[in-house]
């Protein structure tokens, strides 16, 4: 089986936000990886259960057909419909768990990688948060796609890094250097709160 021929990526739900005077209005980016694992990623908030069904529907998925539920951190506008997927691996920023089993390998607090396949890996990113993870996705033209949660909030802060500082950053020093790692190693950058973007090196 050549695996790296047999899975794509789809943007289930682009994300957003915008302020509405005193408000933020906001909700994430979900997105799949389809293929023999089925992987979706950032969940969105707990009001969103009957969209992300519809959206897998329309690929030919069911919730029951996910194997790896992946937040890029415990917000909750990434985590909120994480119940759909009972028989998924799920890993939401550094806890990575099944049922009531929680796994204590890989340790990404020491820069240690989730392998899901020769094509697919978990990163930790912290910065955001300080457990912050990305999805790292080569597709079969060798093109990376990095799934960053709100290490990056949208293509715009790549000129204005206001608007990822006053999104919300437990370091921010360290959220510049894992955004930097991103761009190193990325083609592509999907964002918490935008649409996709590339990156230009």
């Amino acid at each position: 089986m050549n695996v790296e021929k047999e899975f794509e990526i789809k943007v289930l739900l682009p994300g957003f936000s915008r302020l509405n005077g005193n408000v933020m209005e906001a909700n994430c980016t979900c997105t799949l990886i389809k293929g023999p694992q089925n992987i979706i990623i950032d969940t969105r908030t707990a009001w969103d259960g009957a969209a992300i069904v519809e959206s897998l529907n329309n690929v030919g998925l069911s919730p029951n057909d996910i194997n790896y539920v992946i937040c890029t951190h415990g917000h909750s506008d990434h985590v909120g419909c994480n119940y759909l997927f009972t028989k998924a691996i799920h890993i939401v920023g550094f806890s990575i768990s099944k049922g009531e089993t929680y796994m204590l390998s890989p340790d990404f607090s020491n820069e240690e990688e989730y392998v899901i396949n020769q094509n697919i890996k978990v990163i930790p990113t912290p910065g955001h948060t300080l457990q912050d993870v990305s999805v790292i996705f080569k597709d079969k033209n060798n093109l990376v796609y990095a799934i960053v949660g709100d290490l990056f909030e949208n293509e715009n802060d790549l000129l204005n890094e206001l608007i990822w500082i006053n999104a919300g950053s437990d370091n921010i020093e360290l959220q510049r250097h894992n955004r930097l790692k991103i761009m190193d190693i990325a083609d592509y950058i999907i964002p918490g709160h935008g649409a996709m973007f590339p990156v230009n090196k």
